[in-house]
């Protein structure tokens, strides 16, 4: 079982926060009722410690009455828990929808609106699976195919509240926006500062303490800049031709992270861009062509598998493409162990010193706590994956470039953000705000000047 560390980083007087001395120590917050929190301000540079109780509002429960759907498919039990039937609207969290938030007692399925539809029965004529919410018709009941449905439910959202410190000294809970995935934190006022958020992502009949994030960071703690920097000891010939002017070509390879196809505003918002974008600004003379070269669903080992001639054939769309960087971003290698990563990525390694490439590997950003082995967000500073240990191992052994994004994502629950209440499917794509982690990890590589 993990733990909430209550660690404050102080020196001397003050908390560290990057290039930045925060006056105030963290509160600390702690579930005393089913619905309160006791929180406590400790004293500092003359101010005496305030301690206080909150009463937390209980998420309300949210109905949705006759739901249309033009038809529904087959229940798919072998399918994935988030992929076995239709999605109800209520619930969308991009191509899926977001767990736990429905009440499956609640699920009621008709064939008309109303008292006016027939009335159908769970396990004889559909299924949904109750997490997900993904619900299908059975083929021996009695909703035919292409037939319309009209489907009532309860359901929550998820929310991610503060508990904040006003101008004037007084301790107050302050509801976020909530939303079915990607909830926004309340917006402070002037002199204000966010002591505790609060995270709810189910239905739930009382608080616990793993819902409290407690502030300690505002941001992340940046390491003094490498001199040389990293980009001139391990991708120097890319680094010579951005501060000459000469073209250079980036190719960003990956999964469905690189290629972002969820995003509204792919051309500004993918890691990529992003990093192409600020390496840009901070050296002004920089000829950058950025490629992207990405396949949803897929890792490195599905490239070194497809024919020649196919799509996302490894020699074809990566090899061939002649960059002078690649940069991988490859979360859905993330089954590979210490060793296995040692084989392939020498493999890719070697590829690329064939081409005269030079190669920065992006480590992966946190997904869902269950799908890393975890059973909570807060308390993970250090990646347990060993697909990221054997990055580390790999990088180091052969010099290669790594910007370590994971060790970024590790501490956003010390800036009070859950890691997954930035993955806009609930699951393991991260928003404009994730992937802007990716280019922070990448620019600290580059010199600033």
């Amino acid at each position: 079982m993990l733990r909430l560390l209550r660690t404050t980083f102080v020196l001397g007087s003050c908390l560290l926060i990057g290039s930045q001395c925060w006056a105030a120590p963290p509160a600390e917050g702690k579930v005393v009722g089913d619905w309160e929190v006791l929180v406590t301000v400790p004293a500092h540079d003359g101010q005496a410690a305030i301690t206080q109780k909150l009463a937390v509002p209980v998420p309300p429960v949210l109905e949705v009455v006759d739901e249309k759907h033009a038809a529904l498919p087959v229940y798919n039990a072998q399918g994935p828990q988030y992929a076995r039937g239709a999605r109800l609207n209520a619930l969308l969290a991009e191509s899926l929808t977001a767990p736990d938030l429905l009440d499956p007692a609640s699920v009621v399925v008709r064939t008309g609106p109303g008292e006016t539809g027939e009335l159908m029965e769970r396990g004889k004529d559909y299924e949904f699976e109750s997490r997900w919410g993904g619900l299908g018709r059975l083929p021996e009941g009695r909703i035919k195919e292409g037939q319309p449905c009209w489907i009532s439910y309860h359901h929550t959202l998820q929310h991610l509240d503060s508990i904040v410190l006003t101008a004037d000294g007084k301790i107050v809970y302050r509801e976020g926006v909530a939303k079915s995935t990607v909830p926004r934190q309340p917006e402070l006022n002037g002199g204000e500062r966010r002591l505790i958020n609060v995270w709810f992502t189910r239905t739930t009949d009382k608080l616990n303490d793993n819902q409290l994030f407690s502030i300690q960071e505002t941001e992340y703690p940046e390491p003094a800049a490498a001199s040389p920097s990293i980009a001139e000891q391990r991708i120097p010939k890319t680094m010579a031709k951005i501060r000459s002017g000469e073209k250079v070509r980036i190719l960003a390879w990956g999964d469905s992270v690189t290629d972002a196809a969820y995003l509204s505003n792919r051309d500004q918002d993918r890691w990529q861009e992003q990093f192409v974008a600020r390496l840009r600004k901070r050296f002004p003379n920089a000829n950058i062509e950025l490629v992207t070269e990405a396949w949803g669903g897929r890792n490195t080992g599905s490239y070194l598998g497809v024919p020649p001639g196919q799509p996302h054939n490894y020699q074809e769309t990566v090899l061939d493409a002649k960059p002078d960087l690649i940069i991988s971003e490859f979360v859905n290698d993330a089954g590979l162990n210490v060793d296995a990563v040692e084989a392939r990525y020498s493999k890719l390694l070697a590829d690329f010193e064939g081409i005269g490439a030079e190669w920065i590997i992006l480590t992966p950003h946190y997904v869902r706590p269950d799908w890393m082995g975890l059973d909570r967000e807060s308390d993970v500073d250090d990646d347990p994956r060993p697909y990221v240990k054997g990055l580390r191992l790999f990088s180091e052994k052969h010099n290669v470039a790594l910007a370590d994004a994971a060790l970024r994502y590790g501490r956003l629950w010390r800036q009070g953000i859950p890691h997954n209440s930035i993955m806009i499917n609930c699951i393991n794509h991260p928003d404009p705000r994730g992937l802007k982690i990716f280019a922070d990890a990448l620019m600290q590589l580059f010199p600033e000047k």
